[in-house]
């Protein structure tokens, strides 16, 4: 995988910088310059491009914001790049992070030009770079990083990613598991309510459009007096009394029969009016048949009534219609089938769990034993890479701890009385005691700036080759050392810089000579006010502030020689 370069770096009213842009390339970066000239201010700018605290105070005096903008190159395929992508942004010509910090206590962050939280700048920078130093934002002092560090050097990643994966399984599973032991306790009630509704349902067997016909039954037999009295006035009416309509309308057509002997265009209308005596007639024999049919059944007429009642109220229960009732009977059958299958369901998923545990309880194990053989080579290595770094009788050891479990610990996820984490059942600790006779203490509690940042450099150099592709930034690495130490150190990050983009603020000209790129950083005073400056030093300028590091303000031509036969003795020609 390629590294993340940090491509371009500006900084703009911020501290005593007025305006400064640098250009960084690959391999190893020095930058040199006279203490207070603003080397320490540049670190501060890019712990804020990954996302510490923005103070006002940092900005220039009589100036109303600052701004910070950084340009890193960036794989797709990184941790960090992978991050971006997620967030939705857009790599294919690099990450783009600006800070601008307001006096009103209003700043804003941007990533590739779009508004963002430091919430997500810090999700994204926890990969992109790491700064060595006392004060330093670095993520090598927190703990949970420490069982990274050992896994990348152990290669147990690969063995690291399977318990992931089945611990997410094991998650999944364990909230399935919870979900339908607590659909089985709820349901219980809720079975009884639905087997008493789809029974109600049943016993009512319902017929479609049961209630609009029961309803006019139901006016049939409430006014059958009035219906049989009042169709027999109109059979009557119609044919039987004397004077009839029928006998009326007969009469009619015999007189238009005869008129149309006279008037032949009568004929038609006779014969209507003839054809409407007919039907009148059949009119009047379909209402007496009628009239048998009326029925007086006070008994019948409550029955009605009672089924109606019954109805009226399974519609009012549920849905308004007959129909709703019918489908609501179907959906209870339907959830009271899905219910009486969940204890089957119970036990498939409880079986699952027991099979996925047992798995995940062998990678744990196979997970830590690995990682407990790791660890005390990789004790070995660090107290060898110190001692080369001038600390030698250092003592550095991996305290291993026990992933707690309390009574909300899932029993699935308990391994001899041992959590189950994401990463497995180890947490760990890095110890050191950079002096002989001193305790074993956190590496969070390193007080030396220096000390802090050649233990960085050392793990960092046994981990060149592993997953890490961070930029790695080195502030104070030099502290405390000098001579035959500082040149160690210088070349042990020329190595690292191999595999990673390295940048070091250092004041040793024998760290310095390393450098494949060197700027000088420089304090100036222009009408009355310091700013700083940053210059890439090449050729002559190079070996001259090379000279200055070695010999102080006074430079002398045997200073100049030495300086020139270091960068010559270390291959470097510009």
């Amino acid at each position: 995988m390629n590294p993340i370069m940090l491509r371009e770096l500006s900084i703009k009213n911020f501290a005593i910088i007025d305006d400064l842009s640098i250009s960084f390339e690959k391999g190893l970066t020095v930058l040199t310059g006279e203490t207070g000239a603003g080397k320490s201010i540049i670190i501060n700018a890019v712990n804020l491009i990954l996302g510490s605290r923005a103070s006002p105070e940092l900005i220039r005096t009589s100036e109303e914001t600052a701004e910070l903008e950084a340009l890193f190159e960036m794989p797709p395929e990184s941790p960090a790049g992978k991050v971006a992508e997620r967030q939705g942004v857009d790599l294919s010509e690099g990450l783009l992070v600006r800070r601008i910090i307001q006096r009103n206590g209003r700043h804003r962050i941007y990533i590739n030009g779009r508004l963002a939280t430091v919430q997500m700048l810090s999700q994204i920078n926890e990969h992109l770079a790491s700064i060595s130093g006392q004060h330093a934002h670095q993520s090598l002092l927190k703990p949970e990083q420490h069982l990274l560090v050992l896994d990348q050097f152990g290669d147990s990643c690969e063995l690291r990613g399977r318990v992931s994966e089945c611990h997410e399984q094991m998650i999944l599973l364990v909230r399935e598991w919870a979900g339908l032991k607590r659909q089985h306790v709820e349901q219980t009630e809720k079975m009884e309510l639905l087997e008493f509704q789809c029974r109600e349902i049943e016993q009512a067997s319902i017929a479609h459009d049961e209630d609009k016909e029961l309803e006019q039954e139901r006016q049939r037999l409430k006014h059958a007096q009035r219906l049989y009295e009042t169709v027999g006035r109109c059979v009557n009416r119609l044919y039987g009394a004397e004077g009839a309509v029928v006998e009326h309308v007969t009469g009619v057509a015999r007189e238009l029969q005869t008129l149309s002997n006279i008037d032949s265009s009568l004929t038609p209308m006779a014969e209507r009016v003839q054809e409407a005596s007919f039907k009148l007639e059949d009119i009047a024999n379909d209402l007496r048949g009628y009239l048998p049919h009326v029925v007086f059944d006070s008994n019948r007429l409550e029955d009605v009534e009672l089924r109606l009642d019954l109805l009226q109220r399974l519609k009012r229960k549920y849905g308004g219609s007959l129909e709703s009732v019918v489908e609501h009977a179907r959906k209870a059958e339907e959830e009271l089938k899905r219910i009486s299958l969940l204890p089957e369901r119970i036990a498939e998923v409880e079986e699952r769990l027991d099979e996925l545990h047992k798995k995940l309880c062998k990678l744990c194990r196979e997970l830590s034993e690995k990682r407990r053989k790791a660890s005390e080579r990789l004790s070995a290595k660090v107290q060898h890479e110190l001692a080369s770094l001038g600390m030698s009788g250092t003592r550095f050891q991996v305290r291993f701890k026990p992933s707690p479990v309390d009574e909300s610990t899932d029993p699935h996820l308990v391994l001899d009385n041992m959590g189950i984490e994401a990463t497995g059942i180890d947490r760990v600790d890095f110890l050191i005691a950079p002096n002989v006779g001193e305790d074993l203490r956190p590496l969070v509690e390193i007080a030396s700036g220096g000390e802090l940042s050649r233990i960085v450099l050392a793990l960092k150099a046994i981990l060149a080759t592993k997953e890490s592709v961070e930029t790695v930034i080195f502030d104070e690495v030099d502290a405390g050392i000098g001579g035959g130490v500082a040149e160690v150190v210088g070349q042990k990050l020329q190595t690292l810089a191999h595999f990673h983009q390295v940048i070091c603020i250092t004041h040793l000209p024998q760290i310095a000579q390393s450098g494949k790129h060197h700027f000088r950083i420089a304090k100036k005073i222009h009408r009355g006010r310091t700013s700083t400056t940053i210059t890439a030093l090449h050729g002559e300028a190079r070996v001259k502030e090379m000279a200055r590091m070695l010999g102080g303000v006074k430079i002398t031509r045997k200073t100049l020689d030495h300086a020139r036969e270091m960068m010559m003795g270390r291959g470097i020609e510009n």
